[in-house]
């Protein structure tokens, strides 16, 4: 997830990042993907959000890391030997 002033909201940073992932092996949440553009307009000058997609776009997102999250503790739990 990532915000920016420009329209694209971290699209770049987001797929560099991506790539860092793969070399590192690590597992990513691919999808929803949250990027936040035009972000100086979407929260108000205490920097509380205030636009409600951007704030669907991120409730689905940490749905979407707790469902991604409990998938792998049960993938370990089946790799470990009793």
């Amino acid at each position: 997830m990532g915000a920016s002033f420009a329209a694209q909201g971290t699209a770049r940073a987001q797929c560099h990042l991506r790539q860092v992932f793969v070399y590192l092996d690590m597992f990513a949440l691919n999808k929803p993907e949250v990027m936040i553009g035009d972000a100086a307009h979407r929260f108000d000058s205490q920097g509380n959000l205030t636009d409600e997609n951007t704030r669907k776009y991120i409730r689905d997102l940490l749905e979407g890391l707790v469902a991604w999250a409990r998938r792998l503790e049960q993938g370990s739990r089946q790799q470990v030997p009793n």
